[in-house]
């Protein structure tokens, strides 16, 4: 059974960083594409980025020279570190993975067939 698992989440203020997780169990993350998306209330899901079972990555627009996606194999585990941080990110986000593609636009669309839970992140200015 495929268990994605977020955690990390919390308040800081503009300019400031998270480093979110997404521990993974029953699922091999080291040979599948896992990618991150998030959800702010009133708003369509948005892909922020993905990372191929080679560890090339691909970001959104918007999270491009601020985000870093990462894997560690070893612990099952995804990150997404955020930096320079602005209220505009304040979201859930959730890490989601077994996309037809590696690529930002199936973490929009929905097109994956796993998800965790979620965790939130709140930016103030």
């Amino acid at each position: 059974q495929v268990r994605l698992v977020e955690s990390g989440g919390g308040s800081v203020q503009s300019g400031g960083s998270l480093r979110l997780s997404c521990a993974a169990s029953g699922y091999d993350v080291s040979s599948n594409c896992m990618g991150w998306f998030r959800r702010a209330p009133g708003k369509e899901r948005e892909g922020v980025g993905v990372i191929d079972s080679t560890g090339t990555t691909n970001y959104a627009d918007f999270a491009k020279g601020r985000f870093t996606i990462s894997r560690d194999n070893a612990r099952s585990t995804l990150y997404l570190q955020m930096n320079s941080l602005t209220p505009e990110d304040t979201a859930m986000y959730y890490c989601a993975t077994d996309s037809p593609a590696c690529v930002v636009s199936d973490y929009s669309g929905g097109y994956f067939a796993y998800q965790g839970q979620g965790t939130q992140v709140t930016v103030s200015s």
